[in-house]
């Protein structure tokens, strides 16, 4: 996965539109886990993407709003999800802190190690 394919994987996680069904936030949003590997992947890109912006001194409106999406409302909906009775999957809430760990070292620039 290249820096591009990353942040454009990470935006449509984020997008709530009639085309993009299998988007994060959507499913969550219905009340439905991530698909198998959904969560992985979008690890995989925000790795993708810290190492893409190690240099840089600035991000794109759109990838950081997408950002904390990934970060806040997901942990706001599991939040409410868990609190309407919906029986999220055993790990997804430390999944859901392991994006907003990843996130946070996108943004101050050192990575941790997401164990």
């Amino acid at each position: 996965m290249n820096y591009e394919t990353a942040r454009k994987f990470l935006i449509d996680q984020t997008l709530i539109t009639e085309e993009n069904t299998d988007a994060l936030l959507r499913r969550m949003q219905q009340g439905k886990p991530p698909f198998p590997g959904q969560i992985t992947s979008t690890l995989l890109a925000l790795k993708v993407v810290f190492d893409g912006l190690k240099e840089a001194t600035t991000i794109d409106r759109e990838l950081a709003y997408a950002l904390y999406q990934l970060t806040i409302k997901t942990q706001m909906l599991f939040a409410g999800g868990r609190k309407a009775g919906v029986d999220w999957p055993p790990l997804l809430k430390e999944d859901l802190l392991r994006i907003a760990i990843a996130t946070e070292g996108i943004f101050s620039g050192n990575w941790q190690n997401l164990h």
